[in-house]
């Protein structure tokens, strides 16, 4: 898939930001784009369209976007990008642990929604090809888990786990370069690769990755914290 062909959905209640977005992304090379105007009409799109991105505004009439982006999740691991007015660290915080992968406020540059869109979409590319490129695949094993790279698959104690596609980009990195400590600034230039670093959003992920590959996510085997550092991942066989 290239990026100009990738399925967007604009979920916005303000008629003039779709718009805008709209035309941005068209002149941009984006051919394949569809809109909401509540949470409701978001999530029946999802249900109905396989969507390879998804800009969601937060504050919508009826199911706020906060709301909504659980439920996408049941459907979808599109990337979503939470662009709202809501702007303090706990919104920010509150959008992440809900299945975000991204966050932008109002006012916005819309030439910077679109460098992250293509900036994320590439880094998607291999693992959201149909059919996930079996032959030949790359599979990187932990023990307790495996990831499948072209595949876009967490397979935990042989069980395919849901894994948002930022979360899954995070450990994918990790799998590419074990045993190795990354700080949080380093981690968000090279998964990321944009804007000033975040501490937070790094956390967050950081605590989603745990929630997926660890027995216990508060006694963590796997992804483990080096003080004053960063964090690693290992193999981490210990009973």
């Amino acid at each position: 898939m290239e990026w100009k062909d990738a399925a967007v959905l604009i979920v916005d209640d303000e008629q003039s930001i779709v718009q805008m977005l709209r035309r941005v992304l068209e002149k941009e090379g984006f051919c394949n784009i569809h809109t909401a105007g509540t949470g409701e009409e978001a999530l029946e799109a999802c249900r109905r369209h396989a969507y390879d991105y998804i800009i969601l505004d937060v504050m919508l009439p009826g199911a706020s976007g906060f709301d909504v982006c659980p439920l996408i999740r049941q459907y979808s691991d599109a990337p979503i990008l939470f662009l709202t007015a809501r702007s303090t660290d706990l919104d920010k915080l509150n959008g992440f642990a809900l299945g975000a992968d991204d966050y932008m406020t109002k006012p916005f540059n819309p030439l910077e929604v679109v460098a992250r869109m293509k900036a994320q979409l590439k880094r998607y590319k291999d693992s959201r090809e149909p059919g996930g490129g079996r032959n030949g695949r790359q599979v990187y094993d932990f023990g307790r888990f495996q990831v499948d790279e072209l595949a876009g698959e967490l397979i935990v104690e042989g069980k395919v786990v849901p894994c948002p596609a930022q979360v899954f980009q995070l450990l994918l990195f990790f799998c590419k370069n074990p045993n190795r400590v990354f700080n949080k600034q380093e981690l968000y230039e090279r998964v990321w690769g944009f804007g000033p670093h975040d501490d937070n959003t790094v956390m967050v992920h950081i605590s989603r990755l745990r929630e997926r590959i660890e027995r216990n996510p508060a006694e963590p085997e796997h992804l483990i914290t080096v003080r004053g550092l960063g964090y690693k991942l290992v193999r981490g066989d210990r009973k």
